[in-house]
C-alpha cells in the first residue's frame, strides 16, 4: 500500500493554504509551487480537483489565488485524499468474487481503519506540528 505523489502534493497545497488562514489575501499557484516544491502545472490539477470538492476556493483576476473554503479544523486529511484519488485506501480486492468471505471482512477491517485514521487528523493539527517545528539556520 503506498501513497501516491499526487496524494502528498494535495495535503502539502491544503497544508500551505492552511498555513496562510485566515488571511485573506489568497495565495497564488506560483506561490504553493514554490514553497511545496510542487510542479505548477501538477499542482493546477490538483487545486481544481480540491475546489470541486469544496475543500478550497478561487478568486479570479490580478489579486486572485486559492483559499481554504472551511477552516483547517474542518479539513481532514481523509477529506483530500478522496477529492483528489476517490478513497483513501484503495481495496479492488473487495470485488475480487473468488477472494472468500472471511479475507473480505479482514480487508474491510483494514480499509475501515485506514479511513478512520486519515478522518481523525485534521489540518489544524498539521499545522500546530508545523509552526512548533525549530527552525533550522544555515551558516
Amino acid at each position: 500500500m503506498k501513497a501516491s505523489v499526487k496524494s502528498d502534493y494535495a495535503c502539502r497545497a491544503v497544508e500551505a493554504l492552511a498555513l496562510h488562514h485566515p488571511n485573506t489575501r489568497p495565495l497564488r499557484i506560483e506561490e504553493i509551487a514554490h514553497r511545496e516544491a510542487i510542479p505548477a502545472n501538477y499542482l493546477v490539477q490538483i487545486l481544481i480537483e480540491l475546489k470541486s470538492k469544496g475543500l478550497i476556493q478561487s478568486r479570479r483576476g490580478k489579486a486572485g489565488g486559492y483559499a481554504l473554503a472551511k477552516t483547517p479544523r474542518e479539513i481532514t486529511v481523509g477529506d483530500v485524499l478522496r477529492a483528489v484519488q476517490g478513497d483513501v485506501l484503495e481495496m479492488p480486492l473487495l470485488l475480487e468474487a473468488r477472494c472468500p468471505e472471511e479475507i473480505k471482512r479482514a480487508w474491510r477491517r483494514i480499509k475501515q481503519a485506514a479511513e478512520q485514521a486519515a478522518d481523525d487528523v485534521n489540518f489544524e493539527e498539521i499545522c500546530a506540528e508545523a509552526k512548533s517545528r525549530p527552525e533550522m539556520y544555515y551558516i
